[in-house]
């Protein structure tokens, strides 16, 4: 059985932000405040399943980034033990009785008021939550696979366009937000970050970091935002190193706009071994 990794949200907090390993690499985030627990993106029942019970947690609610099985592949068996509402995208076909939402909604769930933004790219509909934060508690964002930590989603049904303007409006949370990837991607993001900057130092001190992290068998997330935006390459594709290096990489001429330089970096990781 997958073992839940416990994070407190704060310190001396009743709450507990947890990311649950599942599959070969995804983590189903939990947030529970010691009597219920909400769930984001399980793709498969049992590890949240056996958590709540090890905690004797109540699940209150779901929320859905996105269509794909490894997302939502445990919410009927969720939904039918639990009987809570399921938040998903309002575009996207998604299993079980969902209530639709879309950017500029808000979901309550644990007296928190989440709030949707639409990140299409990786999907079509693909939406992403924000939890503002309050006291000494910081933001929270469950981004689905929109935003890695030194990465982002592979184009499946968006433009580079879109992806570059989903990652803008992630860019512009606070910097102290946490960011609750779906995916321990963080050291394969981090090799090709390096090969694209490999002047950025604070990318080669996150890197060694990470490796300690993952040696440790501790998770690299949650990251934050102010984080990713000194490290991960597709928040810095105006940076001129970054630049420079997909120019270079994607022959492109020096004239290409900023989506051009996007969709060049997105091969050029798509490609990398």
């Amino acid at each position: 059985m997958n073992q839940a990794i416990s994070h407190d949200s704060a310190p001396h907090s009743a709450w507990r932000l947890t990311p649950i390993p599942a599959f070969d690499d995804n983590y189903l985030w939990m947030l529970d405040n010691g009597r219920q627990a909400l769930v984001v993106d399980p793709g498969d029942a049992a590890p949240v399943l056996a958590v709540l019970a090890q905690r004797g947690l109540e699940l209150a609610g779901i929320l859905v980034t996105h269509h794909h099985g490894d997302h939502v592949g445990g919410l009927v068996e969720l939904q039918a033990h639990a009987g809570c509402p399921i938040y998903a995208p309002a575009t996207e076909t998604i299993p079980g009785l969902v209530e639709p939402v879309r950017g500029g909604d808000g979901v309550e769930l644990l007296g928190r008021r989440f709030e949707v933004i639409d990140v299409p790219g990786h999907t079509a509909g693909h939406i992403a939550y924000v939890w503002a934060g309050a006291g000494d508690e910081a933001p929270l964002l469950f981004c689905g696979d929109t935003l890695f930590s030194g990465g982002c989603g592979r184009l499946f049904e968006g433009t580079p366009a879109q992806m570059l303007a989903s990652l803008d409006r992630l860019a512009a949370l606070p910097g102290a937000t946490r960011v609750c990837c779906a995916h321990e991607y963080t050291l394969s993001n981090l090799r090709f970050a390096l090969a694209v900057e490999p002047g950025n130092q604070a990318l080669a001190a996150y890197n060694a970091w990470c490796q300690d992290e993952r040696a440790a068998g501790r998770p690299t997330l949650p990251s934050s935002i102010a984080r990713e935006a000194q490290i991960n390459p597709f928040l810095r594709s105006r940076a001129a190193e970054v630049r420079t290096s997909v120019l270079g990489h994607a022959a492109l001429a020096g004239t290409a706009d900023e989506v051009q330089v996007f969709a060049g970096l997105r091969e050029w990781k798509n490609n990398f071994r």
